[in-house]
């Protein structure tokens, strides 16, 4: 059995007079079939913000910001309520949980809101996610609950995250306008390809599109958890992905895959600054399996403290690896390009001979 991550994004949920009750106790019905044969599930689900313009007695995109938060605080109790009395019929309990950013930036409240979803799970409890839209400016400008529901897959260490869109998969094209697109049925890596592929295919009720959620694939893939895209609108869409019929877009997870710590270092917790390192430093962090120090680094870029999190790209710009820094930003533009045995006599101090310890380091 499988602990699943289910997303759901406002184009399935919603219209533009509120939510779909119909689909939402429809949806209710599959989740709750994957629970009764032992599957574990979570729901991220869209929606509160469209679900409060009706309350609000708006029509039309939102702009403003402190509207659309109001309308996010008016539609919220409206969609856990459908979710609650849509689960009731199956005889299923759920768990309302909001978050926000740095809940996955700091590493406590992290561990925190795992153990608060694996004890709801460990319940038969289906906790019902969203952003806390109401406090999170940066969510709401980027519609970024795909990624939301990448971060807590790997939170829960999930076996698969199904995303369920208005568009049947990913294509070779946008098949709003081209008619000839053909769906992909199964993506072993994701590339170049399939990331201009996915551009330009927003959804009309949602502020994603597929770009986005293939960053959500990309992210998930990455830590070993399996990825399907289906079109969320299609009856009984979540049996047919269990029972091998063909639908949507299926992800393959990668072969190697990050550890917990690495995977929240790579994707949790947000990056403050970037460090540009010499060809010599690039290839022993990527190839050498080294920590980063300090004689390594050209120049750096943002501000940080100590433990904050920042990428390592080579003098050509590539993002080569993400680490926790253990020196800011004011010291190490004291310290680069010296040897770590400089370092306590230029600070007047040590905290570690490396900038970055290999322990705290993904390589990306």
């Amino acid at each position: 059995m499988e602990t699943i991550v289910i997303k759901i994004g406002s184009s399935i949920v919603t219209t533009p007079e509120g939510l779909n009750e119909t689909v939402i106790n429809r949806l209710a019905r599959d989740i709750s079939a994957l629970c009764d044969i032992g599957h574990q599930t979570v729901v991220v689900s869209s929606g509160a913000v469209a679900a409060g313009k009706g309350k609000l007695g708006i029509e039309g995109p939102i702009s403003d910001i402190n509207i659309k938060q109001a309308a996010a605080a008016a539609g919220q109790s409206s969609l856990v309520w459908a979710y609650e009395r849509a689960f009731f019929t199956y005889n299923k309990k759920v768990a309302q949980v909001l978050l926000t950013r740095d809940v996955f930036s700091d590493r406590r409240r992290y561990l925190n809101a795992r153990n608060t979803l694996k004890t709801l799970l460990d319940f038969n409890i289906i906790p019902i996610i969203n952003e806390n839209d109401t406090v999170s400016i940066d969510e709401l400008k980027f519609g970024d609950n795909d990624r939301l529901a990448a971060l807590v897959a790997s939170l829960i260490c999930a076996d698969r995250l199904i995303i369920l869109s208005d568009v049947d998969g990913l294509y070779d094209a946008d098949p709003r306008r081209n008619k000839s697109a053909r769906l992909i049925s199964v993506v072993k890596e994701i590339t170049s390809e399939h990331e201009k592929a996915a551009c330009g295919t927003a959804s009309q009720c949602g502020t994603g599109g597929m770009s986005s959620k293939l960053v959500a694939a990309k992210m998930a893939t990455a830590e070993g958890i399996t990825v399907n895209i289906v079109n969320g609108n299609s009856d009984g869409a979540l049996t047919k992905i269990f029972d091998g019929s063909p639908i949507g877009t299926c992800f393959e997870p990668s072969a190697k895959k990050y550890c917990a710590r690495k995977g929240w270092i790579a994707f949790g917790i947000r990056s403050k600054g970037r460090l540009t390192l010499d060809d010599g430093a690039s290839k022993a962090v990527t190839s050498g399996g080294k920590s980063l120090l300090p004689s390594g680094i050209k120049s750096i870029q943002g501000v940080f403290d100590s433990g904050d999190a920042v990428y390592c790209i080579t003098s050509g710009g590539k993002r080569i690896a993400k680490g926790l820094v253990n020196y800011g930003n004011a010291e190490l533009l004291k310290i680069i390009g010296h040897k770590s045995s400089q370092i306590e006599g230029i600070l007047g101090y040590k905290y570690s001979d490396e900038v970055i310890h290999r322990d705290n380091m993904t390589i990306l």
